[in-house]
């Protein structure tokens, strides 16, 4: 089973994007869940989120995740030791961050991967919401789900927008209007930018 952690804070869409996950896992054929934990219910407050993917058997335990093989960091400000914590030494840190990607990978002292997802949201979707962006990066670290079953969910859950066929085709349907195509953008560009490194 493979556990991913979202660290972010209250509006940046860390729970979303643990549900954009495990849905884009269950298109192809997976097992998954995600659910949330709150501190503080207010904006700017600390989110945790988890995801779980299967792929031989349902996920029948519902504990938070402990000692994650991924972790997804969406705001750089929250401190190390917060989002490191049980992560495996085998694991990996996705996360969004402007620092040098050496620097990032030297401190965790695991693979990284890193991209500047709060730019890239910046200039393309003109909001400081970087979920989607941090799903680009994450596909950077999973074999599966890949980039198409990532946008498709992406749509299905923030717009209720249903595609089958491959990512090429979609970008080229007319049903998309510019919010639904800069989304995907987002997730492209992010997969394409963010930098991945051994410690």
């Amino acid at each position: 089973m493979l556990e991913i952690r979202w660290h972010g804070r209250g509006g940046q869409g860390a729970v979303t994007a643990s549900i954009v996950l495990a849905e884009a896992a269950t298109m192809e054929g997976l097992y998954a869940q995600a659910f949330p934990e709150f501190g503080p219910e207010r904006r700017g407050a600390p989110v945790r989120a988890y995801t779980r993917i299967s792929e031989r058997e349902a996920i029948v335990v519902r504990s938070p995740i402990v000692e994650p093989d991924v972790v997804v960091v969406l705001d750089p400000s929250l401190p190390p030791p917060l989002y490191l914590s049980g992560l495996k030494e085998s694991g990996v840190l996705v996360i969004n961050s402007k620092r040098n990607p050496k620097e990032i990978a030297e401190m965790a002292r695991r693979k990284v991967v890193v991209v500047d997802g709060t730019s890239i949201v910046l200039k393309i979707l003109k909001v400081p919401i970087v979920n989607v962006a941090m799903l680009g990066a994450l596909a950077r670290a999973l074999e599966r789900p890949s980039l198409d079953s990532l946008a498709r969910a992406t749509l299905k859950v923030l717009f209720g927008f249903q595609w089958q066929g491959s990512l090429e085709l979609l970008l080229k349907s007319p049903a998309l209007g510019e919010p639904l195509l800069a989304n995907v953008a987002v997730l492209q560009e992010a997969y394409r930018s963010a930098e991945v490194l051994e410690p």
